[in-house]
């Protein structure tokens, strides 16, 4: 028989064995309800991204029933709809997706069909309609579905077109147009497309801003880095003051600055689209002159010339070049391209012919063999 205090001690030893119950239990992980699978899409924009997170309802029901045709206007409904759950009342919108709240995550500032939405995370949800559908982002994007949707808490409505599309069993979201600094978001379900403008307003201004803060980190140690940030100013024609610094940083900045062909070219550049054009002719100069200066940087230099009707220009570069390292390809190829580009085929024809035994590989002396075929029948080479 045990004694009331020992069979007390051993129900106190029990207790404090025992590990405490957390203050709120958590659940653990089941299938997800009527096997509506989580699916996350991201699509990058330049240093942007744009991700949606929803649970993927299918055609079929979870009984098996097929629900063809009976998607829009029925299960999905036109317009609001009234629940008796939650506090939306009789203006729910429906949550673009089954189970939690759709989510979609803006890393920057955006446009939405040309409306500026502010970076962040919001709950996606629509109301649809046979001919025009209504995109809602609401700033409550933790609540479950759109049963406690509260129109107070929208950050942004846009209107859309529906469209029709091929068969999808399974509701998805998907990137459909990509282009680099805009996309289009669409929801696709059975058998109807929805799709949603999405642009970077400035994307120029958002690679300036964070290149300028990458610089500030590793890539900021190798004067690839800043040639390479400067370059892409010039091409944007943006911020063309830091453009040509940064490039001096390339050139000779302390510790990670070097004097090469490339560098002292990407000075040029930005020196030339800040209209010193007398500073930009006297380095580039200097970077056609320079020992790290190879062939086939000059040659990747002066051809665009002959392009943009400068042969004469291309001439000269290539020449100079051919002085300084006789022998070198494709020098001989450019000095044959720039006279044949100035209807002189002959000379051109005299350097081709130079040029076909020194071709590296026989891609290239195929090449050659065409152009000067070109050449003797009286034809410019650059046309092919």
């Amino acid at each position: 028989m045990i004694r009331p205090h020992v069979a007390w001690f051993g129900l106190a030893a029990l207790l404090v064995l025992a590990p405490a119950a957390p203050a709120r239990a958590q659940n653990v992980t089941l299938p997800p309800s009527g096997d509506n699978q989580k699916c996350t899409v991201v699509q990058h924009i330049g240093p942007a991204t744009i991700t949606v997170d929803y649970s993927s309802p299918d055609v079929h029901a979870p009984d098996g029933a097929d629900r063809r045709g009976k998607i829009w206007g029925t299960l999905v409904h036109y317009g609001y709809a009234e629940e008796t759950f939650g506090t939306c009342g009789k203006k729910c919108p429906w949550r673009g997706g089954a189970n939690e709240n759709t989510v979609i995550r803006f890393s920057h500032p955006m446009t939405v069909e040309g409306k500026p939405i502010a970076a962040g995370t919001y709950g996606l949800h629509f109301l649809a309609g046979e001919n025009e559908w209504t995109v809602i982002f609401s700033k409550n994007s933790s609540s479950w579905g759109s049963y406690f949707y509260d129109e107070s808490e929208d950050a942004l409505r846009v209107t859309v077109k529906p469209a029709k599309a091929p068969y999808r069993e399974w509701l998805t979201y998907e990137f459909v147009d990509r282009q680099p600094d805009k996309t289009v978001l669409a929801l696709a379900w059975e058998d109807l497309q929805v799709p949603i403008a999405i642009a970077v307003p400035d994307i120029a201004e958002l690679y300036y801003q964070t290149i300028r803060n990458e610089l500030k980190d590793s890539p900021g140690f190798d004067y690839h880095g800043w040639q390479q940030a400067a370059d892409y100013l010039v091409q944007q024609k943006a911020h063309l003051d830091v453009a040509e610094k940064w490039a001096k940083t390339a050139v000779d900045g302390p510790f990670v600055g070097e004097e090469n062909f490339t560098t002292l070219r990407s000075l040029s550049e930005a020196q030339k689209a800040n209209g010193k054009a007398a500073e930009a002719k006297a380095t580039m100069e200097k970077a056609l002159a320079h020992p790290a200066a190879g062939p086939f940087d000059i040659y990747q230099y002066a051809r665009p010339m002959i392009r943009e009707g400068h042969p004469e220009e291309a001439l000269k570069v290539f020449q100079a070049a051919a002085k300084r390292m006789p022998g070198k390809w494709p020098l001989d190829l450019g000095i044959a391209r720039a006279y044949s580009a100035m209807g002189d085929f002959k000379t051109a024809l005299k350097f081709a012919r130079t040029s076909l035994p020194l071709a590296p590989d026989q891609a290239n002396k195929d090449n050659v063999s065409r152009m000067i075929a070109q050449l003797e029948k009286g034809e410019d080479m650059n046309k092919q």
